[in-house]
């Protein structure tokens, strides 16, 4: 007998009501629950979503938003996002291929859906949460050249199936959330959309996994497009019939319906949906168009998503009412934020916000900590420079007139010389104009690359990234890395990072620690030989590696706000937990960091990470202008039109 599955007469129904009676709410009880049935192991439960029509639905806003949803119900919760491409994984994919490529404390570079799962959930996923179908198939392959499965032919079903049900049911064990024992729910999010040739390997693998499981151990949520068509404005749903018709063609049955549209479905349009596609009117839920993405799980839990969901895994008595109090606060003060904070973004990659995904989201959590109204503006580096100057003197102008109008400047990473002399500039910009500055990997490379050459002197200083034969070498090569191999060769992953100068505003901005973790991704690093000039001069390198011949972080003496780092602190800001150094720059940017820098600098109120130890510890400002709400934001940031909307 399974545990998890509904058997009123057995002994599973009396502990059940003893458990409820005394109060049963969190994991850990539910763990204890399970483990009481004498079964030798935790019956784990699933919930697996899948998109259909179109890609960009927000399949993993959904995912994230309902594991949220089940946390707040006191369940444990971890997360995989299945991605079908061959790639490995994301880290050699250009991010206007794939957006951003997250980095995980374990080095692996994965899909940025797996930043939002950490964001919500507050929890630190391993590379093995993001399933690929080259990581599948270089597992099987490499079994078959072992031997292991004894000559027989190697197939997509059974071999490629199994591998997947194998990995899904390992990882989901392994422990994200910083306690013993596994989770009570996995997340599973399939990528792409029902009817991808390429997903069809999954989709039977998933098949055959729920089937394993048996009932009331998995839940499909199917997030789908409920178009309004202008001219009549009707909400269609067509669509979405084709969309489940496929999914059931293929063997797998949706228990609940998250539809995308513009406005909230219409009472006839879900008892359509529930007759056309075999799914309870109360098991259908509308994610409509909100003003920014921590609405969701708000959404969800107002059209009592969590319980169809506890009811399809039997988790009703046991599981708590949803607690989402301090998310609804910080997502109402969101909205009504008034007063701006301008951040300029020189980047290589404008084009498309996903470039930079973590980045804007620990911007927001800094902004929303700070009381103010974030406003990026998107200035594409190569439009600073002199080429452009000539070639089209409108976009050159416009984009110095975004750059000086800015509270702040941030220049985040990359690869590649494209825009590096536009980033060089911007970073001189900020650095004569006393203008609040952060620098990420690249963004730290290029502000000591341009110190180099305007205080120092050393008019060729360059990166041996951009120039091999430079006689200045500020930027080199690390010793370790690899020119040829591309894919997980670079310095990736937390690393630690110790403070030289102990009273550095860094230093006071993540509470007076001694070090931090932090993650990493790089290839190149600051030429430790000439350090001593540097600092010298007045820009110094606070931060080293243990071996302290690594530069980690670097200040500029007598600026206001002038930060370097080489590491990536957007992939550990959370909200209501802001990246101390982000917190710092949009602080300055608003004239509050003085305030900010007495509140942490003498008491250590974050943890080395970064992150708070326990509930938000960042004090919000107000602006004492009151608050109205915000019109025409995405996600409550704003943009200037020159990319697309975040």
């Amino acid at each position: 007998m399974e545990a998890g599955r509904r058997h009123p007469q057995t002994r599973r129904s009396s502990l059940k009501k003893q458990k409820h009676n005394r109060g049963v709410g969190s994991g850990r009880e539910l763990n204890s629950f399970y483990g009481e049935e004498g079964q030798g192991k935790i019956k784990m439960k699933y919930v697996l979503v899948t998109g259909g029509v179109v890609s960009g639905l927000g399949k993993g806003v959904t995912a994230s938003s309902i594991g949220l949803l089940l946390k707040a119900c006191g369940l444990r919760v971890t997360s995989i996002k299945i991605d079908p491409y061959l790639n490995t994984d994301a880290g050699t994919m250009s991010p206007f291929e794939h957006g951003e490529v997250f980095v995980l404390d374990d080095g692996g570079e994965v899909d940025l859906d797996l930043g939002n799962y950490e964001r919500f959930l507050d929890i630190k996923l391993t590379r093995d949460n993001n399933i690929t179908t080259g990581k599948i198939y270089q597992s099987v392959i490499d079994k078959e050249r072992k031997g292991d499965y004894l000559g027989k032919t190697v197939q997509v079903v059974p071999h490629i199936t199994d591998a997947t049900q194998e990995w899904i049911e390992r990882v989901a064990k392994v422990p994200v959330d910083g306690k013993e024992g596994p989770a009570d729910v996995c997340v599973i999010e399939l990528g792409g959309t029902i009817g991808d040739i390429e997903s069809m390997p999954f989709i039977e693998a998933l098949r055959q996994f729920s089937y394993r499981v048996g009932p009331g151990n998995f839940c499909l949520i199917h997030v789908s497009l409920v178009p309004v068509i202008n001219v009549v404005g009707e909400q269609k749903t067509k669509p979405t019939q084709h969309s489940v018709r496929g999914l059931r063609g293929l063997g797998l049955t949706p228990n609940i319906l998250a539809c995308r549209s513009t406005k909230e479905l219409d009472e006839n349009v879900k008892l359509k949906l529930s007759q056309f596609c075999h799914v309870p009117v109360e098991n259908i839920v509308t994610l409509y168009d909100v003003p920014n993405i921590w609405h969701i799980p708000l959404l969800l839990r107002d059209q009592k998503t969590h319980e169809s969901i506890l009811k399809e895994l039997n988790l009703q008595g046991i599981a708590r009412e949803p607690d989402l109090h301090e998310w609804t606060v910080r997502t109402t003060v969101c909205d009504m934020l008034h007063d701006p904070v301008r951040i300029a973004m020189v980047g290589k990659y404008t084009g498309l916000s996903d470039s930079y995904l973590s980045v804007l989201k620990a911007l927001l959590h800094a902004s929303v900590a700070c009381h103010r109204k974030l406003i990026v503006e998107w200035v594409a580096a190569g439009d600073l420079e002199d080429a452009t100057a000539k070639k089209a003197p409108d976009v050159y102008k416009a984009a110095w007139d975004l750059l000086k109008g800015a509270d702040g400047i941030l220049v985040p990473g990359g690869f590649g010389d494209r825009g590096v002399q536009g980033k060089i500039l911007a970073a001189k910009y900020a650095r004569e104009n006393r203008v609040p500055f952060l620098g990420i990997c690249l963004g730290m490379q290029i502000a000591v690359i341009e110190f180099a050459r305007s205080v120092l002197g050393l008019y060729d200083a360059n990166s041996t990234e951009f120039d091999p034969d430079t006689s200045n070498p500020c930027v080199i090569f690390m010793p370790e890395g690899s020119k040829t191999q591309m894919g997980g060769t670079m310095r990736l992953g937390s690393r630690r990072t110790f403070y030289k100068v102990p009273d550095c505003k860094s230093a006071k901005l993540y509470g007076n620690v001694s070090f931090v973790d932090e993650r990493h991704r790089h290839r190149y690093e600051v030429n430790p030989d000439m350090i001593s000039r540097f600092e010298k001069a007045g820009l110094s390198f606070v931060g080293r590696d243990e071996t302290g011949w690594r530069m980690e972080i670097v200040e500029l003496l007598g600026h206001p706000y002038f930060v370097g780092v080489q590491f990536h602190p957007e992939f550990k800001s959370r909200p209501g937990k802001p990246s101390a150094l982000f917190l710092g720059l949009i602080a300055a940017a608003c004239g509050q960091l003085e305030v900010v820098l007495q509140k942490y600098g003498h008491a250590s109120k974050l943890l080395p990470n970064g992150m708070s130890n326990g509930k938000s510890t960042v004090k919000v400002y107000q602006n004492g202008n009151g608050f109205k709400s915000c019109n025409g934001s995405i996600n409550g940031v704003y943009s200037n039109g020159n990319g697309v909307h975040f």
